[in-house]
């Protein structure tokens, strides 16, 4: 299924698709430094064993960005914090990842349209939607606040036995009958 945005569509990623993937990932970094470190395999990097799916959105035949839904990691923090928060184990979370835009076509909704994919996803398999992002991708939290998610914690998260890095922990809103409210608690 396509979901159309600004003449974009958003289509499950093929195997096909990680060659253009990297390429616009490459970009992507050298013009905002993300993925903060870039990693030896970007194609596995971008279809990590945890995923449960992938979307990129296309503009005229060429893939403008990329997000992945995935199982929450050892190195990811905001499963455990909804879970603590919603009472619910954290096998009931998935972790929104991967999410990347062309420079050429941000502020054209393209971040929010694969947003919004990957968290339909998620509940489709009854799991609260969840991220972690660093706290200096200013632009990220910009769109994840003006999504309605909520801030869970800001905390420490350690990358490597050298590098520790600081992150915002984010929960989608939660859906119940049809409409959208925040995430309650401290």
């Amino acid at each position: 299924m396509t979901e159309e945005a600004s003449g974009c569509g958003v289509r499950r990623r093929e195997d096909a698709d990680l060659d253009a993937c990297v390429e616009l990932l490459a970009e992507v970094h050298e013009r905002d430094g993300y993925p903060e470190n870039w990693p030896e395999r970007p194609g596995d990097w971008l279809a990590r064993p945890t995923l449960f799916a992938a979307w990129v959105a296309e503009l005229e035949g060429r893939i403008v960005g990329h997000v992945g839904l995935s199982e929450g990691g050892v190195e990811d923090r905001a499963p455990g914090l909804w879970s603590r928060r919603a009472g619910t184990p954290i096998e009931a979370t998935a972790v929104i990842s991967r999410l990347f835009v062309s420079p050429a076509v941000r502020g054209q909704g393209v971040g929010a349209l694969l947003m919004e994919r990957a968290a339909g996803e998620a509940r489709r398999r009854r799991r609260h939607p969840v991220l972690d992002v660093l706290t200096s991708d200013t632009s990220a939290v910009a769109l994840y606040e003006r999504l309605g998610w909520t801030l869970l914690d800001t905390v420490d998260q350690r990358w490597s036995p050298t590098e520790t890095v600081t992150v915002h922990c984010y929960a989608a809103p939660v859906v119940t009958g049809g409409k959208r409210r925040a995430p309650s608690g401290p």
